[in-house]
């Protein structure tokens, strides 16, 4: 386990796609911290005061940049239509939700996330000792 803590964030705007109306410009926090080394943060700017956040696998986001990946709640695939574009699709019980995004900037954000943790050295970032206090924080002796 690393003790030198990294966050890394970037701000973006994504289009909010709805039927039948001009794509609507949504500010988005993308967050990385190597207390979490396999999940990246996308926080979405959803009025004066309110964030809604998304948290999914950095290989899902590495991934989707080239080819559709996801299966469940969060999707990401390129656009057929403009290579520079990704389309992320995010679904919950309350509502369903597409944005454009552009790759650039999606894979400028992944790199700096590999420069501080390279791909499959996630877990030399994990405190097994510290997640496994937070699922059992009871003494169970």
């Amino acid at each position: 386990m690393r003790n030198d803590h990294v966050t890394i964030r970037s701000t973006a705007v994504f289009d909010l796609l709805a039927p039948q109306a001009p794509a609507a410009p949504v500010q988005v926090e993308m967050r990385y911290d190597t207390r979490d080394p396999y999940a990246v943060v996308a926080a979405f700017r959803t009025g004066r005061s309110g964030w809604v956040e998304w948290v999914f696998a950095r290989d899902l986001l590495a991934d989707g940049l080239i080819a559709p990946a996801g299966e469940g709640d969060v999707q990401i695939r390129p656009a057929t239509d403009d290579p520079e574009v990704v389309v992320v699709e995010l679904s919950s019980p309350s509502g369903h939700a597409v944005f454009e995004a552009s790759a650039q900037e999606l894979a400028d954000f992944l790199d700096r996330t590999y420069d501080v943790v390279v791909p499959g050295n996630e877990n030399l970032w994990v405190d097994l000792d510290q997640a496994l206090t937070r699922l059992l924080p009871y003494d169970l002796g």
